[in-house]
């Protein structure tokens, strides 16, 4: 199976590298600790404790492959690469929503760097699946769960 490949700005990595020792030293360490004192309490057939340690470790290991398959197949976008011409991952769009005649502003970025309370979407999302490649002043159709949505380019920066 081939693997994707993850776009992700510096930050981006840096941040999922630090989740991974997080996990990997002080997450598996709470985990063991808590299996050690829940095997202190005896018969394992009807210990909740252990059982509910084991899933936490079960569930920890799983968040670590997941991090490390992230990472084996990141991307890091060249921050000196990105150039204000057309819209790509690491730009900031101002957009018109035509139907509302409302400014928004969003940041592209890689699927895992999502995080909508800043208004980061992703290259893969509808909108900016819609944007990726636009010029200013481009009017651009999003084919959204609600519908279509058209969009004008007002202005494409560089990521604040």
């Amino acid at each position: 199976m081939e693997e994707k490949e993850i776009l992700l700005t510096q930050d981006g990595y840096d941040k999922l590298e630090k989740e991974l020792e997080y996990l990997k030293t002080e997450v598996r360490a709470e985990i063991s600790e808590r299996i050690k004192v829940a095997l202190g309490f005896g018969d394992l057939s009807e210990n909740s404790e252990y059982d509910e340690a084991k899933n936490a470790q079960a569930s920890n290991e799983i968040k670590i492959a997941d991090l490390e398959n992230k990472l084996r197949y990141a991307r890091i976008i060249d921050e000196s690469e990105i150039d204000t011409k057309t819209v790509q991952v690491g730009n900031t769009v101002k957009i018109l929503d035509m139907e509302f005649d409302e400014e928004l502003e969003y940041t592209i970025v890689g699927s895992t760097e999502v995080d909508l309370k800043n208004n980061k979407i992703s290259n893969e999302s509808p909108i900016g699946a819609a944007l990726i490649g636009a010029k200013k002043n481009q009017v651009v159709e999003a084919h959204t769960p609600g519908g279509i949505v058209k969009y004008k380019i007002l202005a494409i920066t560089k990521q604040k």
